[in-house]
């Protein structure tokens, strides 16, 4: 036995240790929990029963997540549900988990997926069995040691009171009260969740076998997966055709990879890339500690450290700056662990002895360190896989498989039968894309398209940053306008060295540098990833960029709020160029074209060339999948990005390029699945895109664009291809902030020419850059939705207030018509609404909505609107007492919007606070 005093007191330099390791695992059981499943029976080699020949789901591992997903195929009335694991249940790396639940993050997807799995452990599975799952209800606390992290835990609190979620913030005198162990002479404050409480793996994932197999399900131990057969349709389109073992091959459609940490190698069989990379995670169980008992588990998030209650003792464990990565990864691990690397693990030890004082001298019952999965993103790789139809995924959870596993379970049950999850589930999407197989097996799928650009995960040193980053990140405040640090400028578009040296401070989406905002401290470059000092690298100094990006941490107005707001002001009152080169670009182009079109776009699209049409594109159920614009176009010269040939009909396509990848996959899905005789084209890459706007961009564009700009010439939401200092540019009126404007679609060796004549012309008018701060700001001000905040895949257009989008007037049958049109025969049942506050108090989303002192719903995407001098919300609202939610029930209530625990006085509109009669955009001013 050693102790965490004398653990603290080793020598704290070593020489450098290894980036990684390629040891392997140790056979000693140092987990705390009483049972295992490896004990249960011995490791024969042989199968615990024959596999079957065929097989209508396989799901390959048998952790958190296999078993979820098993039991709620089978609790959906799903048959032929197979699970196999290689060797016993858990024994990959589910057997050493902590299996803490805390209810509440900074997401209400996953606030809703964690309370299912709540409700599986403590209520369903032992109502179902009468089994008793290892659930400990002993509650959470978050410790907070400075404003922000306790702001950040405020946010949390007014997120749950939307879903019912039980939470306290606690003085540190109240602390002491709860929980007397600890020291609270550095806190803020804390947040304490009473239902917050752990899960035993052996006893959840084994109720979990015995509730599937009692509704059908068929769970087979000792039986590795070797192969898996895919086969080439008619339509060209691979397919999962059967999973191979060593003792037999089992007929099936479906394969779902929950092999943890050995996804990897699974997906590989059936040439699927699954982009995780497996780290070591560890933690170590105290002896006996006199007073712990009924403790609640705690969180200190700043010491980067965990606390949980073991009984009478308690495991503690983190996440620290610099973990071990496993390199080669065996497959013959079962039920193993590492030895604790005490150099890495150090870190953890002061923050634990720091907040309870009687660590340093208690001692070290075990130390446990096992294998996890985590991704470049931190969020989990979920969905059927881009290469190969019926291949889904369900890995790369990031230490949080026990945690998310009820939750995430159910919506991949829901994703294999019916076609997508319940709810939104694009930020777990592998390929950003829900799609149906179950429902239509024999038409083709989508191409390759994955939420990873290519060109990052092929790239080993993207991967590596990114992963390490979101790992030695996990325990850091959620802040509204962080970026990463790591696997910078990956892709660029053909202004960025222009607007650097403008002092352009750039964001990171989907591996693109799009302008943020714009410092009058000169440039701000991005440097090459120095992993926080970790691995013997020398943390970058005087890192302008980094320092920036500081600045921004808080949850008050930054403190170059008066620079957005510049930029703002110069686009309502005279001109601003926006560089938006990294928007998705796609043709969609051949004979079907238009037939295509009008099942895809929900507004009408078929129109004469020369017009451009703003549209949604729904799924099967209503969900808003996109909003985009779309422009009808004539056939231009061979090889040319910016008018390409083609014969029949044509449409250009213009899409944000965060979600470029969803759009794709999305289109071509349908296109496949329809057989639409068309093609649809990508040229992304080589077009840039800039948005002049405001009320003189007409007069300094009258200069560079060889066209008449007149409203009688020009109107509003047409295009054409004109001639700019000397390039063919496409030029399309339209706006995305509220005002008169023009973007110019350029050839990307043309950008910087055209750029160039564009700010010389606009010189003596004022003309200024701006980012993407800018345009949040402007387009919330104006009403504008922005995907994935505003509108998600569950969301309808009519929720939405876009039901001027869809064609109902019109007999054009387009994808989620009927279902667009029931819910209308029904009525609606939440609504996005229109807040403002009087009071100038910064909001970012998740503020609790109330409604005649009742939560009614929580904002969605909220900021400052400049012009009006108001601070701006959006937000979905339901009637309590389940009735339909009309315009005359948003009108009749008073609101508050609450902020982190404080409620302020809002108003709803049922237009746009700014331009309500839409005047600027067509030039009247």
């Amino acid at each position: 036995m050693s102790s965490l005093s004398r653990a603290w007191r080793l020598p704290r330099w070593r020489s450098p240790r290894p980036f990684s390791s390629g040891s392997g695992p140790t056979a000693e059981k140092s987990v705390p929990y009483q049972k295992t499943l490896q004990e249960e029976g011995p490791g024969s080699g042989q199968p615990s029963r024959a596999p079957p020949g065929s097989a209508q789901v396989v799901v390959v591992g048998g952790g958190s997540l296999g078993c979820q997903t098993a039991y709620h195929l089978a609790k959906m009335g799903l048959r032929g549900v197979l699970l196999l694991e290689r060797d016993r249940l858990t024994s990959g790396t589910t057997w050493h988990t902590a299996g803490l639940l805390w209810q509440l993050r900074p997401s209400d997807v996953e606030v809703e997926l964690l309370a299912h799995t709540r409700d599986v452990v403590s209520r369903d599975l032992p109502a179902e069995t009468g089994l008793h799952t290892g659930w400990v209800e002993n509650g959470g606390l978050f410790i907070a040691s400075n404003k922000q992290r306790l702001d950040e835990y405020k946010r949390l609190m007014s997120l749950g009171k939307v879903y019912g979620v039980e939470s306290h913030v606690l003085t540190p005198a109240q602390t002491k009260d709860l929980y007397p162990l600890m020291n609270v002479d550095d806190l803020y404050g804390t947040l304490y969740v009473p239902k917050d409480g752990t899960m035993d793996p052996a006893g959840t994932c084994s109720t979990l076998a015995r509730a599937a197999t009692a509704r059908g399900a068929t769970i087979i131990e000792n039986c590795p997966v070797t192969g898996i057969q895919v086969r080439t349709d008619d339509f060209g389109v691979k397919r999962v055709h059967a999973v191979e073992t060593a003792h037999g091959t089992i007929q099936t459609p479906c394969v779902v990879n929950c092999a943890g940490v050995w996804a990897w190698a699974l997906g590989r069989l059936a040439g699927v890339h699954v982009p995780l990379v497996a780290m070591h995670h560890a933690y170590v169980v105290t002896e006996r500690i006199e007073g712990i008992q009924n403790m609640p588990n705690v969180r200190d998030h700043d010491a980067s450290v965990y606390l949980r209650l073991q009984g009478d003792a308690l495991s503690v464990g983190g996440y620290e700056s610099n973990p071990i990565f496993w390199e080669e990864v065996s497959e013959k691990f079962a039920f193993g662990l590492f030895d604790l690397d005490w150099d890495v693990f150090m870190q953890h030890i002061e923050g634990a002895v720091n907040r309870v004082p009687v660590l340093e001298k208690t001692g070290i019952k075990s130390t446990v360190c096992g294998p996890e999965s985590f991704t470049a993103d931190h969020k989990p790789l979920m969905g059927e896989a881009p290469e190969v139809r019926g291949f889904f995924l369900g890995c790369g959870f990031n230490s949080a498989g026990m945690m998310l596993g009820g939750g995430c379970g159910r919506e991949l049950a829901h994703w294999i039968i019916h076609g997508r999850p319940e709810k939104d589930m694009y930020g777990y999407d592998i390929r950003r894309k829900a799609v149906s197989w179950w429902a239509h097996p024999d038409v083709a799928t989508s191409l390759p398209c994955r939420r990873f650009h290519h060109s990052l995960t092929d790239n080993n040193r993207w991967m590596r940053e990114r992963s390490h980053e979101s790992y030695a990140k996990n325990y850091s405040v959620v802040f509204p306008h962080d970026e990463p640090l790591a696997g910078r400028n990956m892709r660029k578009d053909p202004l960025h060295e222009e607007l650097l040296q403008q002092g352009c401070v750039f964001q990171e989406r989907h591996g693109w540098e799009r302008p943020g905002w714009f410092s009058p401290g000169g440039a701000a470059p991005v440097l090459d990833y120095d992993y926080y000092g970790a691995y013997g690298h020398e943390r970058h100094r005087d890192y302008t960029y980094n320092r920036l990006l500081g600045d921004e941490y808080t949850f008050d107005f930054p403190p170059h709020h008066h620079i957005i707001k510049k930029e703002c002001l110069t686009c309502r009152n005279a001109l601003a160029l926006f560089d938006m080169s990294y928007f998705g670009k796609f043709y969609l182009v051949g004979p079907e074209a238009t037939k295509a079109a009008d099942w895809l776009f929900s507004a009408d699209v078929s129109k004469a060339p020369g017009s451009t049409v703003y549209t949604c594109m729904l799924n099967r159920q209503g969900g808003v999948e996109s909003d985009l614009t779309v422009s009808r176009i004539s056939p231009g010269s061979p090889g040319s990005p910016l008018a390409p040939a083609f014969e029949g009909d044509g449409y250009y396509l213009a899409i944000g390029g965060a979600v470029a990848q969803h759009n794709w996959s999305h289109i071509t899905t349908v296109l496949q699945d329809m057989k639409f005789q068309c093609q649809l084209l990508d040229c992304s890459e080589e077009l840039g895109m800039m948005s002049i706007q405001g009320p003189l961009s007409r007069a300094v564009l009258q200069e560079v664009l060889d066209t008449d700009l007149s409203n009688e010439a020009f109107p509003f939401s047409t295009h054409k291809i004109t001639t700019a200092a000397g390039c063919q540019v496409r030029a399309m009126r339209l706006s995305f902030v509220g005002e008169m404007g023009w973007e110019l679609h350029v050839p990307r060796a043309d950008c910087v020419k055209v750029y160039r004549a564009v700010m010389q012309a606009g010189a003596r008018h004022g003309i200024a850059n701006a980012g993407y701060r800018a345009i949040d700001s402007l387009s919330i001000e104006k009403g504008y939705r922005h995907w994935h905040a505003d509108l998600r895949p569950d969301d309808t257009p009519l929720e939405a207030g876009l039901a001027f989008t869809c064609k109902l007037k019109s007999s054009i049958p387009f994808l989620g018509r009927e279902a667009v049109e029931a819910q209308k025969a029904k009525g609606i049942f939440r609504r996005l609404v229109c807040f403002t506050t009087e009071e100038k108090v910064p909001m970012f989303g998740l503020e609790a909505v109330w409604r005649d002192g009742q939560v009614v719903g929580h904002i969605r995407r909220a900021d400052f609107g400049f012009a009006i001098d108001k601070t701006i919300a959006y937000g979905y609202i339901r009637d309590p007492a389940g009735g339909p939610v009309s315009l005359d029930f948003v009108k009749s209530g008073s609101y508050e919007l609450e902020r982190m625990g404080v409620t302020f006085p809002a108003r709803a509109h049922s237009k746009s606070p700014f331009d309500p009669d839409n005047k600027r955009v067509k030039g009247f001013y």
